[in-house]
């Protein structure tokens, strides 16, 4: 059996820089909504997208525009509306997360409107009664012009899958990228939660990346116990 090593956790932060992230069909509309930013007719905006499409670093990049605060619905209890106003531009983060925060959602977007004031936030679905239980907060969300980001489509996780690899300097054929890229689920977390676990496996095994090791992390992920015929699939491909 080979040899093993601890590998030192060094996870690299997603980066959300503007020229990392990529355009493809599922992101293209909100991407260009973005871009037109100052050049609104309103001046609130609401990102809607599922988790792993990449509304966070859409998000990033207006904040970055924009000279935004981002700011955690879910910290918005207790907080004060003007004086979050009185900051500038707003980019609020996950509105499902506010729980008892509603009321000062209310109140900030009350006061930001009338001055337009930027005012962007990230949702993975259009608010509802469901998710919202305050009705005049929701009269105001519904009113927001948004834009949706699709999950991420095959072009945008082979991708970003290299970029991922690119990052951690790793080497790999270009078959194993269409390999994962068919087996991941279609999420940009599941990409760097891949990426990152067959780099730490090849780590461990002191042995560069194949197409086994990365059949045996997607099945790890997966919570399966296949990973003999996820392997045999993988060596389908030709040696590596």
């Amino acid at each position: 059996m080979a040899a093993r090593q601890l590998p030192l956790d060094l996870a690299l932060e997603p980066g959300f820089a503007a020229e990392d992230f990529f355009i493809s069909g599922s992101n293209e509309s909100a991407y260009q909504m973005i871009e037109r930013w100052p050049d609104w007719s309103n001046s609130a905006l609401i990102l809607i997208g599922p988790a792993g499409s990449g509304k966070s670093h859409l998000g990033a990049i207006w904040a970055a525009k924009a000279g935004a605060t981002t700011i955690a619905a879910a910290t918005l209890a207790g907080r004060e509306p003007a004086a979050l106003v009185a900051a500038g531009a707003l980019l609020i983060e996950d509105l499902e997360a506010i729980g008892p925060g509603q009321a000062q959602l209310f109140h900030l977007v009350n006061l930001a409107l009338p001055r337009r004031l930027p005012l962007v936030m990230t949702a993975r679905r259009p608010p509802g009664p469901d998710n919202f239980d305050l009705p005049d907060l929701l009269s105001r969300l519904r009113l927001a012009p948004s834009v949706s980001i699709g999950a991420p489509d095959d072009a945008l996780m082979r991708m970003v899958l290299v970029k991922l690899l690119m990052d951690r300097q790793l080497v790999v054929d270009v078959r194993l990228v269409d390999y994962a890229a068919l087996r991941l689920d279609y999420s940009l977390e599941a990409a760097r939660s891949f990426v990152e676990k067959l780099d730490r496996e090849a780590l461990a095994r002191k042995s560069r990346v194949t197409r086994q090791i990365a059949a045996e992390v997607l099945s790890a992920m997966a919570g399966g116990d296949d990973g003999e015929a996820d392997a045999g699939a993988a060596e389908a491909y030709g040696p590596t």
